[in-house]
């Protein structure tokens, strides 16, 4: 049976981006304030993921809600299942937008709108591939499952939860929808570990308080401090001034009621890549770190200011690692935390390790630093993961990508973490295509739309080729 997918995807191109400007419009940041027993992470993850399962009930899936951390609908049956597993919350938006986040816009082509391209966008044109099967009445010989959660930017409880309540094994092998073409096989470990320091300090120089990272897995893109100085605002300024003029942000520096107020901001930029943006903390830092802060202060900004600063890789820190097939450790200093008055101060590094070193012995490195009273890990974290080549997963996903495509495929190891890990026999596919503007996790998010409908066909013609 020959099948046109690409003419498929062209009859519901204007119904497929109806249903992803319905849920670009939810505002799905996680919102801890307004967590409770109904909403676990907040009233937005669940509107889409409510609309979501609102979506696939109009199209005659049987679906079911996991008490609102995740849902999943089914289709097909046989004694093998695949798993599809996608996420609908998104990072905070934060500042920069030329647009409104969350009333998406297409302009010159582009999508743009928190979650386009990271994970709604791709969500949507996946569930299209499946619907086109439905559609048409294909026959299949095995079960789907299309998994959606609410908590992947964050620490997976979604899935964590899901999988304890929802009464049914893990699906036999499976992909997520959530990272680039051609395949990813291979995920590096993942974890956050806290450098913990105390606040006191007095002096010439006294810092009363310095913050700045919404996420762990975001480059921070501004970092703020409040400070007193010796100095006057004259001399601050003029040290400021020379200070952006070479390096790559924009600060301002206000006094009020003898109190420093410096913002510096750089650009933000996903977690796994934090060679890609310009983290406006440590730049921050690093400019404090040159007048003479006593105490805890001192340590603070030498470490995040000097030592932290540019460190992607984890050299200066000293825990550098590279493994010949996962490649290099990297790190980035997410979220900062100091008040003076407090004796528990931290910085959250997030750390993309490959196999060959782990968690412990990230920390036993982090331990000696100087000025640090404690590292601490966060609870929840993953383990290196790889799906080889050779499993039929892989070559089949690879095979209808190539022929679509007429590009060369080949695997790829990331520092990102996708659901595509919760399988065994799990991996990413899609949905970016090489060469691809990356714009996850930053201001101006798009999605390339007629990428999306490239990839709705490609999802097509695996999902079918995975269960017929």
């Amino acid at each position: 049976m020959s099948i046109d997918f690409k003419a498929e995807v062209d009859k519901r191109r204007e119904a497929m981006m109806a249903d992803l400007f319905s849920l670009l419009e939810i505002n799905s940041e996680r919102d801890d304030s307004l967590a409770d027993a109904q909403h676990p992470f907040g009233p937005g993850p669940v509107r889409a993921l409510e609309k979501f399962l609102e979506m696939a009930e109009r199209d005659g899936y049987e679906t079911k809600n996991v008490d609102n951390y995740a849902g999943h609908f089914t289709f097909g049956q046989g004694e093998e299942e695949l798993g599809i597993f996608a996420h609908l919350d998104v990072v905070p938006a934060g500042s920069g937008w030329h647009t409104d986040p969350y009333k998406p816009e297409i302009i010159d082509g582009k999508l743009y709108a928190r979650g386009s391209s990271d994970d709604k966008g791709p969500t949507v044109a996946c569930y299209y591939g499946l619907k086109i099967i439905k559609d048409l009445g294909l026959p299949v010989s095995k079960r789907v499952r299309f998994v959606v959660g609410t908590d992947e930017e964050s620490g997976w409880a979604d899935m964590d939860y899901y999988f304890a309540h929802v009464g049914l094994p893990k699906p036999d092998f499976g992909f997520s929808p959530d990272a680039e073409f051609p395949i990813i096989n291979g995920e590096k470990g993942n974890i956050t570990e806290y450098l913990h320091f105390e606040g006191a300090n007095d002096g010439d120089f006294i810092l009363h308080s310095l913050s700045g990272g919404l996420r762990e897995n975001m480059v921070p893109e501004s970092g703020t401090a409040v400070f007193s100085s010796s100095l006057s605002l004259v001399d601050l300024q003029e040290k400021l001034l020379s200070f952006t003029a070479e390096n790559p942000v924009t600060a301002s520096l206000t006094e009020a009621d003898g109190l420093f107020h410096l913002q510096v901001i750089g650009k933000s930029a996903h977690g796994a890549s934090p060679a890609s943006g310009i983290n406006g903390v440590t730049y921050l830092a690093h400019f404090l770190s040159q007048f003479d802060f006593a105490g805890s202060a001192k340590d603070y900004l030498n470490i995040a200011g000097n030592i932290l600063h540019k460190d992607h890789f984890g050299e200066a820190t000293g825990v550098a690692y590279e493994d010949e097939k996962m490649g290099k450790l990297t790190m980035n200093a997410g979220v900062f935390k100091f008040n003076r008055e407090s004796s528990d101060n931290t910085i959250a590094l997030n750390f993309r390790f490959p196999q060959g070193t782990d968690e412990h012995q990230i920390q036993f490195i982090l331990q000696d630093l100087e000025g640090v009273g404690a590292v601490t890990l966060s609870q929840h974290m993953h383990t290196p993961h790889y799906t080889p080549m050779e499993d039929e997963l892989v070559s089949t996903l690879l095979a209808v990508y190539e022929k679509q495509t007429g590009l060369k495929g080949y695997e790829q190891i990331i520092g990102g973490g996708t659901f595509g890990r919760l399988l065994k026999r799990g991996v990413a596919f899609g949905a970016m295509f090489p060469g691809y503007t990356d714009t996850m996790h930053q201001a101006n998010e798009f999605a390339d739309v007629e990428d999306l409908f490239r990839a709705a066909a490609i999802y097509a013609e695996s999902i079918y080729e995975l269960i017929k």
